[in-house]
């Protein structure tokens, strides 16, 4: 259900989802301590990201961000960034469809990596 009281959430989602991203990739980069680690937010407030329509067009925003992110955590002519580019995109587009946690969005993750979707558990609540 997308709603416009849903829409604040989603967009603080989705910048605590690039913001802790960015952040773990801290110790990885080859930037100077002093520097901070890339931060983006990708709204999404606009799509209804439980069907399969919405999930892709989310993916292809949090692809997008993750790739500005790891761009700018390395010269783009340093032979660090020729080979984590790839391993950075993956960890950064999975721990952010991790966080938005939806199986529509999970699956767009693992049919576009060749990996199988999560398996989401729900718990029962025993009164």
């Amino acid at each position: 259900m997308n709603t416009m009281t849903s829409m604040p959430l989603r967009t603080l989602v989705a910048a605590a989802v690039l913001s802790a991203v960015a952040l773990s990739f801290a110790t990885v980069s080859s930037a100077d301590d002093r520097t901070t680690p890339p931060r983006l937010i990708v709204k999404f407030g606009d799509l209804d990201v439980s069907t399969s329509k919405g999930a892709v067009a989310l993916y292809g925003r949090i692809h997008s961000a993750a790739g500005n992110v790891c761009s700018r955590m390395y010269d783009q002519d340093d032979l660090a960034f020729r080979l984590n580019k790839d391993a950075c995109l993956q960890k950064v587009i999975a721990n952010a469809v991790s966080k938005v946690n939806e199986p529509a969005l999970s699956a767009v993750f693992a049919s576009k990596n060749g990996v199988s979707a999560p398996v989401v558990l729900a718990a029962i609540d025993a009164r």
